[in-house]
């Protein structure tokens, strides 16, 4: 008697395919936007456009990978763990390098990074079994946090540091963006962190469901 396929077999996917590859592809873009930001300080205007046009790859391939995952059944176990370090390393890069160029207060890194990636890891290693679904708070907190990077990448004029090197912006324009840029990280900050206090909270209240 031979065996037939009863066509119920689970569907194997490779994870060679397009959207593991453009996940890849910002892990590898990393290095390279931290070095083009960090190039004279951050003083020099054409990388500092350099590096914001990589994190705005990386940000664009990040909605891409994921609809095409998705839409096409790509979703693999690679995926489900390369993904979120490709997000967590490209915007903490983001969050040091402006930093370290002065743009952005370390405490304030410190505390979104903390957020981050104690979330990330717990998702990826405690809660193995348990599946956290992605709040509303996060979604708003990841395109917060995209605008208001991608802002302050921008070789805007202000205070001494790299009011000289980026004075080809007319007027206040560059200062009163770059200060849109700091509400704009502000809002990022408050929503981070209260996105990340529903995922604890959540986290708890299903870990006591199970037990």
């Amino acid at each position: 008697m031979t065996n037939e396929p009863t066509g119920t077999e689970p569907r194997t996917v490779s994870n060679f395919n397009i959207a593991n590859v453009l996940t890849t592809l910002r892990i590898v873009m990393v290095p390279f936007f931290g070095w083009a930001l960090l190039q004279d300080g951050g003083n020099d205007p054409m990388w500092r456009w350099i590096a914001f046009g990589l994190f705005a790859v990386a940000m664009i391939t990040d909605k891409i990978d994921g609809d095409l995952a998705r839409k096409h059944d790509l979703i693999t176990d690679f995926g489900k763990i390369a993904d979120p370090i490709a997000d967590k390393a490209i915007t903490g890069m983001a969050f040091i390098g402006l930093s370290i160029v002065g743009d952005v207060w370390w405490w304030v890194t410190i505390v979104v990074l903390l957020r981050e990636w104690s979330v990330t890891l717990l998702r990826l290693s405690v809660l193995k079994d348990v599946v956290i679904p992605a709040a509303q708070s996060g979604k708003i907190k990841t395109v917060l946090q995209a605008v208001a990077l991608a802002g302050l990448l921008w070789p805007l004029p202000h205070g001494d540091a790299h009011g000289g090197a980026f004075d080809f912006w007319p007027g206040l324009v560059g200062e009163v963006l770059f200060y849109l840029a700091q509400v704009m990280l502000a809002a990022a900050v408050a929503m981070t962190m209260w996105s990340g206090y529903e995922f604890f909270r959540d986290v708890r209240r299903e870990r006591s469901v199970r037990t």
